[in-house]
């Protein structure tokens, strides 16, 4: 891949937070899900440094909460690429979506949210995150996997998406 096209780097990540917001159907394959999360993760430092520079401690929570859906779709699309269900997603964004709003909460609450996150965190969050661990290594594992080179249960062959080859002609 010599020409990496950030353009069309960019429209797919926009095409699956506009057009596929809540989409949990069908496949995607792993280059196209792979330079998802590649622009996901620029655009949650960029987030992180605007809200350090202007100190908006929450800024970067309401992002993430704001991506939960598109990156749950994404990630049970891919998995479901696999032959798998993509049910699995949600046993590690479930827990991870709690713990982000407890500590939001916790942010505006000033030291005594602090104190209650910390009391629920040695109560069950521990609990919370370790599911949390062990169900996004699993959907980690599976995301890497190749996708079923057939049609399957979830779908027909996601196309290739290939952001360095040269753009067809119309």
């Amino acid at each position: 891949m010599d020409n990496l096209d950030i353009n069309r780097l960019w429209q797919n990540w926009l095409d699956t937070v506009t057009n596929h917001y809540v989409d949990f159907n069908g496949r995607v394959g792993r280059p196209q899900f792979w330079y998802y999360v590649l622009v996901t993760v620029v655009i949650a430092i960029g987030v992180a440094i605007i809200a350090n520079i202007v100190w908006l401690p929450g800024l970067s929570s309401i992002f993430s909460l704001a991506m939960l859906l598109p990156n749950a779709g994404m990630a049970i699309r891919r998995v479901q690429d696999t032959g798998r269900s993509g049910t699995i997603v949600w046993a590690a964004i479930i827990p991870a979506a709690i713990m982000g709003i407890v500590g939001a909460l916790s942010l505006l609450g000033g030291g005594v949210g602090a104190l209650g996150f910390l009391a629920f965190y040695f109560t069950i969050g521990w609990l919370i995150s370790l599911i949390t661990l062990v169900a996004g290594i699993a959907v980690l594992y599976f995301c890497i996997q190749p996708g079923q080179p057939e049609a399957n249960a979830y779908g027909p062959v996601p196309p290739v998406f290939e952001p360095g080859a040269p753009k067809p002609a119309v």
